[in-house]
C-alpha cells in the first residue's frame, strides 16, 4: 500500500456507502466533499479495489463494495462491543447482558433466573427490554440482545433454541360475566362471544395452537379485536369489548376487573422458550446460558 489505510477511511467509506452521495455523507461526517471525495479514492487506489461505481447523477457499491459495507457493520459493531465490556471492567463491573422477553415471561421465569445468576456474577450489568418475538429474534441474529424469552417453536439457523416453561391457557372475563369456575365446562358455551387474542404476528405458532383449541371445541371464533399488547387486551376485556385466551402466568401483576379460568381440561399448552445467538461473543453470556441448562 502506498499510504497507510486508518481507521478514518473506513468510517468514511461506510458513510459513502449508507448515503450512496458524496455530499450528504460529507456533511454528516462535517468535511468538504472534495475532501471525502479524495480520501475514498485513495483508499480504492491504496486497496488496489472498485468500491463505487460512480455514475453521473448516481454512486453505487461495487460487489466489492458491498461484501465490505456489510463485514465491517459486523466487525465495527465486534469492535465497539469489546471496547465497551473493556470501559466495564476499568469501573470493576464484569459485564453486561441484554435480556429481550415477552410479557409473559416476567412474572415467574426471569426474576427466578436472575436471582440465580445474580448468586456468582453479582458485578454484571442486567439490561431488560420488552420486545414482541418477531423483534427479539431480529435483535439477537445482529446481537442487539444476549437472550430472548419468546413464544416460538422454530428459530432462524445460528440461533440455539431451550424450552423453559411449559404452561396452560386461562379464559379471560370480565368480573362480572355470568361464567365463573363453578359452573364453566367447555369454551363452546362461549361460542357466541367475540373475542380478543394475540395477535397472529405476536407468534404464528402461538396462533395456530389457540386455533387448536377452537377447533376442539366445534368452533371458529369472532374475532373482535387483536393486539400483540397484554394490558390491551385487559382493558378491552375489563370494558365488555370481548373475551379473551392468555398463557396462565399472564394473569398475575394485574389489578384490573377481570377474572380468570384456568383451561385444565385440554391438551395444548404453551411454552415459554430462551433463545441466544451461539456466535455472540459476549464473554458474560455463557454463564447464563449454563444456568440455563442446568
Amino acid at each position: 500500500m502506498k499510504h497507510q489505510l486508518e481507521y478514518r477511511h473506513l468510517r468514511y467509506f461506510l458513510a459513502v456507502a449508507e448515503d450512496l452521495h458524496f455530499r450528504k455523507a460529507a456533511e454528516r461526517l462535517f468535511i468538504s466533499q472534495p475532501g471525502l471525495s479524495r480520501q475514498i479514492k485513495q483508499m480504492e487506489e491504496d486497496l488496489e479495489i472498485k468500491l463505487f461505481d460512480r455514475h453521473n447523477r448516481k454512486v453505487e457499491l461495487t460487489k466489492a463494495g458491498h461484501y465490505l459495507q456489510k463485514e465491517l457493520i459486523v466487525n465495527f459493531k465486534r469492535l465497539d462491543d469489546i471496547l465497551n465490556h473493556t470501559k466495564l471492567l476499568n469501573d470493576g463491573i464484569d459485564g453486561k447482558l441484554k435480556l429481550g422477553y415477552v410479557g409473559s415471561a416476567m412474572q415467574r421465569l426471569i426474576p427466578g433466573l436472575l436471582l440465580k445468576f445474580r448468586e456468582t456474577n453479582p458485578n454484571v450489568l442486567i439490561n431488560l427490554t420488552e420486545l414482541d418475538n418477531k423483534n427479539q429474534i431480529q435483535a439477537l441474529v445482529n446481537q442487539e440482545i444476549d437472550i430472548g424469552f419468546v413464544r416460538l417453536e422454530r428459530v432462524p439457523k445460528g440461533l440455539e433454541i431451550h424450552p423453559a416453561l411449559e404452561e396452560t391457557f386461562s379464559l379471560v372475563l370480565p368480573e362480572d360475566h355470568k361464567v365463573d369456575a363453578s359452573n364453566f365446562d367447555d369454551l363452546s358455551q362461549l361460542k357466541d362471544e367475540h373475542f380478543i387474542l394475540f395477535d397472529a404476528s405476536y407468534s404464528e405458532s402461538y396462533y395456530e395452537k389457540v386455533m387448536q383449541i377452537f377447533d376442539d371445541c366445534g368452533f371458529y371464533p369472532t374475532v373482535s379485536h387483536s393486539t400483540v399488547n397484554a394490558s390491551s387486551i385487559y382493558r378491552l376485556v375489563e370494558n365488555n369489548m370481548g373475551i379473551s385466551i392468555v398463557p396462565t402466568s399472564l394473569q398475575y401483576g394485574f389489578d384490573l376487573k377481570i377474572k380468570f379460568i384456568e383451561l385444565t381440561n385440554i391438551p395444548q399448552r404453551t411454552t415459554l422458550k430462551i433463545v441466544w445467538n451461539s456466535m455472540n461473543p459476549n464473554p458474560v453470556l455463557k454463564g447464563f446460558i449454563d444456568i440455563i441448562k442446568n
